[in-house]
């Protein structure tokens, strides 16, 4: 429990010392990492579905998805794990979440791993605009249900490289956005959706940790984002690599061997 909210969270190698606390993205779950951390023995690893996602609990109150809390109930669940000087990895939203997290409490951290994130949007204007699209989506969500949402996710362009995976792959990832609750998916885009939360641009300069910024050359929207935020982060590395958005679900070893590298160049 975390502020009255239950949430799902697995540890794995728990004898080993160094520790990553890794983050899904929007549809996804602890299962989203875990051909990750087959690959990332030598470390101990905590996975934890977000608010309204996998196995932690969906609150009926969108507001109880607002980032701000999302990231105190984070650290509220590390401060019971004893986690310090550790490294975190996010995805997406979980990449806004934990840049987010890293931005407000900086001391935690070890270093910082994004992976097709974002620091938020720069301007009011574009909030608005981007609240508007998502309580679109939400209502679509909520009149329609999660199999016809997931028909329709799985179809944006953003994953349009994700339809060349292989079956059971693709099918995995089917499912883990079929097991979703309605009112959490609903709820996490009106709360802690790219237009809701704060801008972490301007926090960027101020970030002193390893960033590694991973994006993928069909992801041409996010590429973009990752090289200005390069510009402005003071210790910052940007790895381009071959795949869409979800590179772990398209590239795993590869996304694995570059956390594995990473860390071995920075620790």
């Amino acid at each position: 429990m975390a502020n009255g909210v239950r949430y799902h969270v697995e540890v794995v190698n728990e004898a080993k010392q160094q520790t990553i606390v890794f983050l899904h993205g929007f549809t996804g779950s602890t299962k989203t990492w875990r051909p990750i951390t087959e690959q990332l023995k030598g470390f101990r690893i905590v996975l934890i579905d977000l608010i309204g996602h996998g196995q932690s609990e969906s609150p009926q109150s969108a507001e109880r998805y607002a980032m701000d809390r999302q990231i105190k109930d984070l650290d509220d669940m590390i401060s019971e794990l004893a986690l310090t000087n550790f490294i975190m990895v996010g995805y997406s939203m979980g990449g806004r979440t934990a840049l987010a997290y890293a931005c407000t409490y900086p001391e935690r951290l070890k270093a910082l791993i994004l992976e097709s994130a974002s620091p938020g949007l720069w301007t009011t204007e574009e909030q608005k605009e981007r609240q508007e699209r998502d309580a679109a989506l939400a209502r679509r969500i909520s009149s329609g249900g999660i199999p016809a949402f997931v028909d329709f996710w799985e179809n944006i362009a953003l994953f349009d490289s994700q339809k060349q995976l292989p079956d059971p792959v693709k099918q995995a990832v089917r499912q883990e956005r079929l097991a979703q609750n309605p009112i959490g998916l609903a709820n996490s885009l009106l709360g802690m959706g790219t237009g809701s939360q704060a801008s972490y641009w301007e926090a960027l300069k101020d970030l002193k940790m390893p960033v590694l910024l991973l994006a993928g050359t069909l992801d041409a929207k996010f590429k973009g984002i990752n090289e200005a935020m390069l510009a402005l982060l003071p210790n910052g590395r940007l790895e381009i690599m071959e795949a869409g958005h979800a590179i772990h679900v398209e590239k795993p070893l590869e996304f694995a061997t570059m956390v594995k590298e990473h860390l071995t160049l920075e620790f």
